[in-house]
């Protein structure tokens, strides 16, 4: 059930949609059927009838064009701006498919890829004044094409894509976009030199995880350089808590992994390199380095007694149940 609503429009011409001249020469008419928000509802179709102009312009790439009523039709359009609108907002707000079951207790049915198409075609606003951005890599495809995302740092939402990461385009939406005081960035030089030629007011500041991430990184170089200064004092003195008593494994690989020690061991004792006993013994460079290191064999046996799980108390329990 629908209510139809059939009009006609009265105005004795209409303007060329270039906006070139005022035509009264009628083409031809036919209807067009607009679907509008629901009345009571029930829903609202609009049948109006319109007419096509000849445009007088002989400058206007127009030969004709149809005529328009503000705030109820737009070319091509099949339904009226209101319930497109209206639409709009409930795309947004809900998506695809949740939209499509709130429209139709609205009487206004229509698909999941109609609201998405409708999302879609909603323009982008224009960023406004950034005083605080951030800028970082944006993978359109992971491992093969890269850009930039550039984000507002007080909102925390994205402002733009750049298609590519390269400093020539960032320094040239810089140049376009002009406010930035801050700008947070990463350590690429690409992005450093890009806000150098674009913004050279602004700040450069690092974010919150390439802060962390350098921090971490200067600590590991540190403790690299200065590993040997570590096994100074007792283990039970270097953690909060003492390490947990090794496990000797017995068996054939464990014979072999002793027997192969002593090999290493005997040629790395007599001066020999890494690289000789590798050939000679016919083993991996690490692995050789793991077996010169090792103080004694068990120490390449041992291993550490398995963790506890939060199962282990009812183990007997599942077990019985079983």
């Amino acid at each position: 059930m629908a209510l139809w609503i059939h009009a006609d429009i009265t105005a004795q011409g209409a303007s060329c949609p270039g906006g070139t001249c005022w035509s009264v020469r009628v083409h031809s008419r036919y209807q067009r059927c607009l679907s509008d928000a629901a009345v009571g509802g029930t829903e609202t179709l609009i049948c109006l009838r319109v007419r096509r102009f000849y445009c007088d312009n002989p400058d206007c790439a127009r030969a004709t064009f149809a005529e328009q009523v503000p705030g109820l039709t737009t070319a091509h359009a099949r339904r009226t701006p209101l319930l497109r609108s209206m639409l709009e907002r409930i795309a947004l707000a809900v998506g695809g498919r949740p939209g499509q079951r709130l429209t139709r207790h609205l009487s206004v049915t229509v698909s999941r890829m109609t609201l998405l198409r409708l999302i879609r075609a909603v323009p982008m606003p224009e960023p406004g004044p950034v005083t605080a951005l951030g800028v970082d890599d944006f993978a359109f495809r992971r491992g093969a094409n890269y850009g930039a995302i550039v984000v507002d740092m007080r909102t925390h939402r994205p402002v733009d894509l750049l298609p590519d990461r390269l400093n020539d385009t960032f320094a040239e939406w810089l140049r376009a976009h002009p406010g930035a005081a801050v700008i947070c960035r990463d350590r690429a030089s690409g992005f450093a030199e890009g806000a150098r030629r674009g913004a050279p007011d602004a700040i450069q500041v690092a974010d919150r995880f390439h802060l962390l991430y350098n921090l971490t990184d200067a600590v590991d170089r540190v403790v690299r350089a200065h590993r040997k200064f570590l096994h100074d004092r007792p283990v039970d003195e270097a953690v909060a808590q003492p390490a947990p008593a090794p496990v000797v494994v017995d068996g054939r690989r464990a014979e072999f992994t002793r027997q192969r020690w002593v090999e290493v061991h005997a040629l790395w004792d007599k001066g020999i390199g890494h690289t000789a006993i590798r050939r000679a013994l016919n083993l991996d460079d690490k692995t050789v380095r793991r077996y010169a290191r090792a103080g004694s064999a068990d120490e390449l046996l041992t291993q550490s007694p398995k963790r506890g799980s939060a199962l282990d108390p009812h183990t007997a329990y599942l077990a019985e149940r079983w």
